[in-house]
């Protein structure tokens, strides 16, 4: 991996910049600067291709994982153009529609641009890759983007109105027609998008030069895969000023470290609080600094919060399952707390994957003697139930599980970026395009942001694991419907009859909010469902000192969430209040503030603890 250079040194790669006046048009103020910085701009790029062959040619990554994915979705595109190609008169009136928008949006152009006042269509306001003025007031630009955007618009029709195409084979070509879009748009080609082609003008060309050193080093990193740089990641020291809520780590396995964090209060909520984060990203999300920690806050309202920190594995994990991760994960960090506390009885948080797999134990206890042992569980952004699930269920049909098992099989886990790409994916243009045209074009170095740089820390993820829960899970959807067994045991959340706090965010698209009402059903006892406002992290990690967003409480519990909407009391602000106000009437008994550890347990190292520092 090529080793990362400071921003001074990344900054001496281009030519000086001219002291002149910066031009206000497209073309360069210093020809002969602009030339060599070209030069040096496609010896950079020279770079980046050596970088992408190099683990290629030595065997190091597979060659034809590419091909792989594109005969998927041309697979699945052929199903599209079956029903549009089987009938010529049908495809004929497709492409007459097309045609005919085509020739409205370029008559629309020549107008504006003979200067008769006519403006473009105005469907891309909200759209920022075409906040650019130039997209809306060049004529040229605007017939471009007009043309893009109703040739996206018909590719979309294509597939929404192709009968006779299953509903996943539909949803799968939504998908990579979306996607198709997403990349094709002319606000990620240099020549195409009049930012990129301002900026190249006015440093005359330096911006191609950083931005093809970055894309270098960028693919170096990704070991042969470009692993797009969202942020500022020397900016951030885990430990430091990234999960700095003072603890101690009080137990470790084979598969998690337990950390206990510090009371900052005289009296503690008697019963002790436990966290269990997905293994699929670091548990370090609750606790990202001293503004956003929910563990820090946590802990300021009284509790003795524990939290579980997941091992980054490897081949020697290859064969750990959701009963290693719920034995050796939930149940271990149970008997830590009640020998740290003497407490039998806890208070349970699991969040996205690691609400599923506390879903799965609440079952599991259930059908034992040590079925008090959670006394409440809280959900964020969790799903026991995937009928409604949303794109994620798109990697998960029988083909491509198979496909994934076969990959794993090789190293004993799947890499941590085919997550993290999947998970991006789900919001390409946020996550991908928009810094593929910062870093690469405009040669923006990305600014420091605690979120993406957490984001951008990725995970294994075992194969037993990883391939129990894909058909387990989005396959099969076992847990809710009964069919899911652990060990002996075949599971049924009815039986969970404890309180449960079911918190879903509006705007998710990894536990999509539906997804999450619907699995309220399934539990046996008391559930308080909670819609928060933002996505899959902002919406759960809102502290109320910001002030943000916004929750909705006390809806209708019947049928879905639309109906529930209806009558939900809208609350500004975080939810965390509610939370603290909800676990407080289940039992609100104080004690002494504890010790780490509680003289029974001696400190193994300070937190965040050394699990998380694992990189991939």
């Amino acid at each position: 991996m090529a080793e990362k250079k400071s921003r001074k040194e990344r900054e001496d790669v281009t030519e000086e910049r001219p002291d002149k006046p910066l031009p206000t048009s497209y073309i360069a103020a210093d020809p002969e600067v602009f030339a060599r910085n070209m030069a040096r701009a496609f010896e950079e790029g020279g770079k980046a291709l050596a970088a992408y062959l190099r683990p290629r040619e030595t065997g190091q990554t597979g060659a034809d994982q590419l091909a792989e994915h594109t005969a998927e979705v041309m697979k699945t595109m052929s199903h599209v153009g079956q029903y549009w190609m089987s009938d010529p008169a049908r495809t004929i009136e497709a492409q007459t529609k097309l045609w005919a928008q085509y020739l409205s949006i370029w008559n629309s152009g020549l107008r504006k641009a003979m200067g008769d006042g006519a403006d473009g269509q105005q469907d891309s306001v909200a759209d920022k890759r075409f906040a650019d003025p130039d997209w809306s007031q060049n004529p040229m630009f605007d017939v471009l983007k007009q043309l893009y955007l109703a040739t996206s618009r018909w590719a979309e029709d294509l597939v929404e109105d192709a009968e006779d195409v299953d509903p996943h084979t539909r949803q799968k070509a939504r998908f990579y027609v979306q996607q198709i879009a997403n990349a094709l748009s002319p606000s990620n080609f240099a020549m195409t998008n009049p930012e990129v082609l301002r900026a190249t003008a006015e440093s005359n060309g330096e911006n191609l030069v950083r931005g093809m050193h970055m894309l270098a080093e960028d693919i170096a990193a990704g070991k042969g895969d470009l692993r797009v740089r969202q942020t500022d990641a020397t900016a951030f020291k885990i430990g430091e000023n990234i999960a700095t809520t003072p603890g101690k780590v009080v137990a470790q396995n084979e598969l998690c470290q337990v950390i206990q964090y510090e009371a900052t209060t005289k009296s503690v909520l008697k019963r002790p609080l436990l966290i269990v984060p997905p293994w699929i990203n670091k548990f370090y999300i609750l606790d990202l600094n001293s503004e956003k920690s929910f563990v820090r806050w946590a802990v300021e309202q009284g509790h003795t919060v524990f939290v579980i920190s997941w091992v980054n594995p490897d081949r020697r994990h290859a064969d750990k399952t959701f009963e290693h991760y719920m034995k050796e994960g939930i149940f271990y960090a149970l008997d830590v707390v009640e020998r740290a506390t003497g407490e039998r009885k806890v208070n349970a948080i699991g969040y996205c994957v690691g609400g599923t797999l506390l879903a799965v134990a609440l079952a599991y206890l259930a059908k034992g003697r040590s079925k008090q042992r959670i006394a409440s569980a809280t959900m964020f952004a969790a799903q026991v139930d995937f009928t409604y699930s949303g794109d994620l269920k798109l990697f998960a049909d029988e083909e491509q599980i198979e496909t994934i098992e076969e990959d794993m099989a090789e190293r004993g886990y799947l890499d941590g970026s085919k997550m993290a790409t999947a998970f991006n994916l789900l919001r390409s243009n946020d996550l991908i395009w928009r810094y593929f045209v910062s870093d690469y074009m405009l040669g923006k170095e990305p600014l420091p942001f605690d979120l993406l740089y957490w984001n951008s820390d990725s995970t294994r993820l075992p194969a037993a694991n990883h391939s129990f829960y894909l058909r387990n899970c989005y396959l099969e959807n076992n847990l809710s419907q009964g069919r899911m067994k652990i060990g002996d045991k075949t599971l049924d959340l009815s039986r969970v009859t404890i309180p449960v706090y079911n918190l879903a965010t509006k705007e998710d698209h990894i536990a999509p909010a539906k997804s999450v009402f619907f699995g309220s059903q399934f539990f046996g006892g008391p559930v308080r469902f909670v819609l928060t406002g933002s996505g899959h992290i902002a919406g759960v990690i809102n502290p109320p000192a910001k002030n943000k967003y916004q929750y909705w409480i006390d809806g209708n519990a019947d049928g879905d969430i639309e109906t529930w909407m209806e009558k939900a009391e809208e609350k500004p602000g975080s939810w965390w209040p509610d939370w603290q106000r909800w676990i407080e009437t289940l039992d609100d008994k104080r004690v002494d503030a504890r010790e780490i550890g509680g003289g029974k347990l001696q400190p193994l190292e300070d937190a965040p603890g050394s699990y998380v520092k694992m990189k991939c």
